[in-house]
């Protein structure tokens, strides 16, 4: 389906440009981006370029348009003193113009728009919820399992409330969500992850505890605490190369995947890649073609001794938790890869935006 589009996608990130290189033209706005290679289809937003970007939004021949939301509109002064206050504007980089790269979608367009927020927080600021009108499908990252919270203190004071949730806008608004997955990370060699390695441990993390989420530094303790019951629990001291840290994740029959700043974690699609079975806290969210409890994944409630039972009970069974490794490599693989949620993205898109344009 993908192979006759012509697909233009505006953001801090090429996602879609990397999954999809010969249908995708990429508009950078990243704060620092990466030299532009116009004759591959990689473009940084900037004056110069600007006429450019606004022609092939209003081509007719655009299949579709993918956005990635800045998180300050360009006239936030945040955004202006960041811009104006750093080594490369005092180099002659100045990156204000950037931002005003999904800004154009406030005029005439000639496709659909697909809005890909993969940010960590469960809300949409206010300054984007211009292209949450304007858009078919919105793909947010960390959707709360409640939807109507992506307004807390952005459409709505506080938590929107009874009234707030019976006004026919909002719930319109709604319906264009599409959870997302943060999957596999941009640009990783999956033929060079370790995977099916003789175990040497039972349950690996390495991962930050400290500023991180209360999750990780309640869990730290029980993961611990099970090395005094003769499980083995490797817990490095010091941060590791991804090398080391695919090694030892496909060393170890689970891997302890707690929440950071959102759910979602690459971790979550890492490990079963290397074949380790990922021990995840419960989710608060809706989620996009989600791992299934005993079959993917194990998930466990975050009250004291959740985890320690969850672990108990998977290593007591290392033949079924050989199965689950198995089963769920090749369910990351078909569904979180950036190729395939890419294909998602797409494909629901136009879908929802009536078929292919």
């Amino acid at each position: 389906m993908t192979s006759a589009l012509k697909i233009i996608e505006i953001g801090d990130k090429p996602f879609v440009k990397s999954a999809l290189p010969d249908e995708t033209t990429y508009f950078s706005t990243a704060f620092v981006p990466p030299p532009a290679d116009p004759d591959n289809g990689f473009h940084v937003v900037s004056v110069a370029t600007m006429p450019l970007l606004r022609r092939v939004l209003q081509d007719r021949e655009t299949s579709l348009i993918v956005c990635h939301p800045t998180f300050f509109s360009p006239w936030h002064w945040r955004w202006i003193s960041r811009a104006l206050f750093n080594r490369r504007t005092l180099r002659g980089h100045i990156p204000l113009v950037r931002a005003f790269g999904p800004q154009l979608l406030r005029g005439d367009v000639g496709a659909p728009i697909a809005v890909v927020d993969q940010d960590d927080f469960p809300l949409i600021n206010r300054s984007n919820l211009f292209l949450l009108d304007r858009c078919t499908a919105y793909f947010k990252r960390e959707l709360p399992a409640d939807r109507w919270r992506v307004f807390l203190k952005t459409a709505h004071a506080n938590l929107p409330s009874h009234r707030f949730r019976l006004q026919d806008r909002y719930t319109e608004r709604l319906a264009k969500i599409r959870p997302l997955s943060l999957g596999l990370p941009m640009g990783r060699d999956i033929s060079s992850m370790p995977y099916d390695l003789p175990k040497t441990s039972d349950i690996f993390f390495a991962g930050r505890v400290d500023g991180s989420s209360w999750v990780r530094r309640t869990g730290i303790e029980e993961l611990r605490a099970l090395g005094d019951r003769g499980i083995k629990v490797d817990i490095p001291d010091t941060p590791l190369p991804p090398e080391e840290f695919y090694r030892r994740c496909a060393s170890a029959w689970l891997t302890w995947s707690p929440e950071g700043y959102g759910w979602e974690c690459f971790r979550h699609y890492e490990a079963p890649v290397c074949g380790s079975v990922p021990v995840c806290n419960l989710p608060p969210l809706e989620r996009h073609r989600p791992m299934r409890d005993g079959e993917h994944a194990v998930f466990y409630p975050v009250e004291p001794g959740g985890l320690t039972q969850a672990v108990v009970a998977a290593l007591a069974d290392k033949q079924r938790l050989a199965g689950m490794a198995v089963a769920a490599r090749a369910f990351v693989l078909e569904n979180h890869t950036p190729r395939a949620i890419a294909s998602y993205i797409v494909e629901e898109a136009l879908m929802a935006a009536g078929g292919k344009r």
